[in-house]
């Protein structure tokens, strides 16, 4: 169902598996229905919460703004970061479901980077794909364990792989138990991608929440 309800307009799938479910944050100028089909390959049978970016950017959705690619207005993304959390905690309560692990791409990740950081009771998780630092000043947080994923393309000509390298090095800094792979591609998805995803999400009984 989608619906444009709890601050964003978002598809909702109910799952067999509703104290373990995925939040999709797709990458610009994506909707709310382009990570379903990789939300159930990763996870069959978990609950699927995918948002679509309130941010309109040349009229591609996006989650927060940006200055320029590669930077970003740091104001907007702690404002729609709290935005965010707001609506995975309203959906939670609305559709009985735990606090989610986040598969994000690109901007999606970015804003799940920042979930991490700022909101870190908003998700069990995350896997970040094509992620970038999103803070100039890394936000003090207690990650306590929480485990994150993140994928790299060694030839990603907006994302340097020095770059995803510090944002795992600040979420680990920060208590995450991190993984971070990096793959021979560019910034778009790959079948590799989606392989280590899978395998990473079904390795880890990640905690239900209350």
């Amino acid at each position: 169902m989608t619906q444009d309800t709890l601050g964003f307009i978002h598809h909702f799938e109910p799952g067999a598996d509703a104290a373990r479910p995925l939040l999709l944050l797709h990458g610009t100028g994506g909707n709310e229905l382009d990570l379903l089909p990789l939300g159930r390959i990763v996870a069959p049978g978990a609950a699927l919460l995918s948002p679509r970016g309130a941010v309109s950017e040349n009229g591609m959705p996006r989650f927060f703004r940006r200055l320029a690619e590669g930077v970003f207005d740091e104001a907007d993304l702690r404002r729609r970061t709290a935005d965010l959390a707001g609506f995975v905690a309203a959906a939670r309560e609305r559709y009985g479901i735990g606090a989610p692990l986040a598969l994000g791409f690109s901007n999606g990740a970015n804003i799940a980077a920042s979930l991490l950081m700022l909101r870190p009771e908003a998700l069990a998780g995350a896997v970040l794909i094509r992620p970038m630092v999103p803070f100039a000043e890394s936000p003090a947080a207690d990650l306590a364990g929480k485990p994150v994923l993140i994928l790299s393309g060694a030839m990603d000509p907006i994302v340097p792989v020095e770059n995803a390298s510090r944002l795992a090095d600040q979420l680990a800094a920060a208590g995450a138990a991190v993984e971070h792979r990096i793959l021979p591609s560019g910034h778009g998805l790959s079948q590799a991608d989606i392989n280590l995803a899978i395998d990473w999400t079904r390795g880890r009984a990640l905690p239900s929440a209350a």
